[in-house]
């Protein structure tokens, strides 16, 4: 019998899963976040140490993560750009060697897939993608378990997709394709969803609308981002004014089904992508969506570092 250790699981893109390691996922996040509310004391992380290194600006990522980490009775590093040698120069592959023998589990936010690729494919434990320019599988994980925890099981229904063709929109994407949901796109011209980026088998599980307001009808979800992400700011006027058809208003909840919901990653621009009456509505769920980033990613973690947990 072979004594190996198991091969090292990262997080990358959400595709790295699969549709029953997700159900198992779901449930320990239903149950971490039962335990936080009643503060019962959960540590299996104890002693774990998280590396938390950081490229691109963080409020929801760095706050989920840290007190997620923390609340799992682990502890946490945390490194930016312009206080490592990350920011100097130092290949991406050593610093992964290094980082990767003095912690337990890595969270990168950054620019590039490829970047946390290449530190993933030398790190000596698991790496989460905390966001890259391509994809935000922690985010569209965290959607899923909101609209769970709000309508029951995503299976068959539709979530309607409206502005950038991004990271968010690739990842959504991708959930479809895996869980068995559809998303109905609606981007404007030259701001479309790439399929090849995204990874797609199929365009089975997405239909593209022109017209905003058709992608939402009949949708169980409503969801958007910031017209400028970051990294595209030198695009903020051009994209002003490509989007302006495309700010989630009354008009397309409307449209959509009467109990569909109204989702954003946060930070939003009321008045640009979404109108203060929708994101400030009663069919917003906004506030426990960033909130539910913590409890999906302890959840994560847990599974990363220790497999199927039952506790």
């Amino acid at each position: 019998m072979s004594n190996a250790p198991a091969p090292v699981r990262h997080y990358l893109q959400f595709t790295d899963l699969s549709a029953d390691e997700y159900a198992h996922v779901l449930a320990r996040a239903a149950e971490i976040k039962r335990k936080f509310k009643a503060y019962e004391k959960y540590h299996p992380l104890a002693d774990r140490t998280l590396a938390m290194i950081f490229e691109k600006a963080s409020t929801r990522t760095r706050v989920s993560f840290e007190a997620g980490m923390y609340q799992l009775g682990g502890s946490v590093v945390h490194l930016t750009t312009g206080d490592s040698q990350l920011g100097r120069s130092e290949p991406i592959e050593d610093s992964a060697r290094v980082i990767s023998r003095m912690t337990d589990i890595v969270m990168i936010r950054t620019y590039g897939q490829d970047k946390i690729e290449r530190f993933a494919s030398h790190s000596r434990v698991p790496v989460i993608n905390g966001l890259t320019n391509e994809f935000h599988p922690c985010q569209i994980l965290a959607d899923i378990f909101t609209f769970i925890e709000h309508r029951g099981s995503i299976a068959g229904k539709v979530i309607a997709w409206v502005g950038d063709g991004n990271n968010m929109a690739n990842t959504w994407l991708q959930a479809a394709e895996l869980l068995g949901f559809t998303v109905h796109l609606s981007t404007p011209s030259g701001y479309e969803v790439d399929q090849a980026v995204a990874g797609l088998r199929s365009s089975a599980s997405y239909k593209i609308f022109k017209d905003p307001e058709d992608a939402c009808r009949g949708a169980d979800l409503v969801t958007t981002d910031v017209w400028t992400s970051m990294g595209f700011e030198a695009e903020n006027e051009a994209r002003k004014k490509a989007f302006a058809d495309w700010c989630v208003d009354e008009a397309m909840m409307q449209a959509a089904k009467p109990d569909a919901l109204f989702m954003h990653c946060l930070p939003a621009h009321r008045g640009e992508e979404v109108s203060a009456e929708v994101i400030d509505g009663p069919q917003s769920v906004v506030w426990d969506e960033a909130e539910n980033r913590m409890h999906v990613q302890k959840a994560l973690m847990e599974f990363l570092l220790l497999g199927r947990v039952h506790a």
